[in-house]
């Protein structure tokens, strides 16, 4: 059943928050980012049918369908834990200021593994082949074979295992305990924090990307990918009004949480959307704690986790304004209206604007959602 909810355990943005989540770690992820060749940044979209749809004065929407080759907003996170994972253990061995070849030396040791729907594994691997290392990526049955054989082609060693993702994720677990293997999950728990902590902070860089689009006029910085029809260009930079932003375990919204209020404060509203048949973040905050849902099957297949990451729980229960969930064919219908203006998402992808579609009166009133409004979206990964 579709649902709303008024998070009635908002709070302000804290010193706390800003030390797991903020515009300095994005800064330091897009650092990182610029000395990579496939690197530029992704376009900012102008969305003005939609907005009228939508009734609001305008919609704007990050374009990750060509993130570096990889197709999803993703290859910022695993691709980003990887690189400061070897790090630390070089500098560990070596010292501060550690030598491509220390560093390859250290990210050959062992294999990196993860459990994944397919976009985090492919940033893993990615990651893993730039510095010369393995990689073992747990897939669950359903995930589709496609993802299987890209990961292959960037290296990854490809297993499948459990029907859900969760299984997969227990696989993983076992496995790095069980070989010494590194895990890099983009889900977090109490005592396993660290990686899943940069690969949100990689996930800043996009917003970073829309910031920077404001200041200069430019989508999304220099290189950017735009240029295309809906590319905003000469964007005026005035902060967003709404933030809608698609959640699975919770990384991409936790990530657009802590950035979003240290960057533009407390005003913006952010409002979480996830699958009705996997609403782990609404439940846990109604709930007051991380909690397990159950229930039926979605196709949004990248959406489809049943408990929540730690991190991104601590953060959205404090700073996300409302929680909505779609349906399937909510979320299928919104990339079609997408294509009707030339964007080209998956329905995981569109989960955002099919959010904003969604809001009765009450919801859009309670939310300060109108004619006056400026919506954000993320559109998370491309079509296929």
């Amino acid at each position: 059943m579709r649902e709303s909810w008024l998070n009635t355990g908002r709070d302000v943005y804290t010193e706390r928050d800003r030390e797991l989540v903020g515009v300095g770690h994005a800064a330091e992820a897009r650092s990182f980012f610029l000395g990579h060749p496939d690197y530029r940044p992704t376009p900012l979209r102008a969305l003005p049918a939609l907005a009228r749809r939508a009734g609001v004065a305008s919609i704007l929407l990050k374009d990750e369908s060509a993130r570096m080759g990889l197709g999803s907003f993703k290859a910022l996170g695993g691709m980003y834990a990887v690189a400061r994972l070897v790090m630390a253990e070089t500098e560990e061995r070596y010292g501060l200021g550690p030598t491509e070849e220390q560093l390859r030396v250290v990210a050959a040791r062992t294999p990196f593994v993860c459990a994944s729907a397919g976009n985090h594994g492919l940033s893993m691997a990615a990651g893993a082949r730039a510095l010369g290392a393995g990689a073992i990526v747990l897939l669950a049955e359903d995930v589709p074979e496609e993802f299987a054989r890209r990961l292959r082609s960037f290296g990854a060693r490809v297993r499948r295992s459990g029907s859900t993702y969760e299984e997969s994720m227990a696989t993983a677990l076992e496995a790095a305990a069980r070989h010494g293997w590194r895990l890099v999950s983009d889900s977090s728990w109490e005592g396993y924090t660290a990686v899943p902590l940069d690969i949100m902070r990689g996930y800043t860089v996009l917003f970073e990307e829309v910031n920077w689009a404001g200041r200069s006029g430019k989508s999304g910085g220099p290189g950017a990918l735009g240029g295309g029809p809906g590319d905003v260009g000469g964007w005026s930079g005035e902060p967003p009004t709404h933030v809608f932003v698609q959640a699975g375990v919770g990384g991409l919204a936790g990530a657009a949480a802590g950035y979003v209020r240290d960057r533009w404060g407390e005003r913006p509203r952010i409002v979480v959307v996830e699958p009705e048949a996997a609403p782990c973040l609404l439940a846990s905050v109604r709930a007051g704690e991380p909690v397990r849902v159950e229930g039926g099957r979605t196709t949004l297949g990248r959406l489809d986790c049943r408990e929540p990451s730690l991190l991104a729980w601590r953060l959205l229960s404090r700073l996300a304004d409302a929680f909505v969930t779609v349906t399937d064919e909510e979320a299928e219908g919104a990339a079609r209206l997408l294509v009707t203006e030339e964007v080209r998402i998956s329905a995981c992808g569109a989960a955002g604007a099919a959010g904003l579609l969604s809001l009765g009166p009450a919801a859009r009133t309670a939310l300060d959602l109108g004619a006056g409004s400026r919506v954000l979206l993320v559109g998370t990964e491309e079509a296929f």
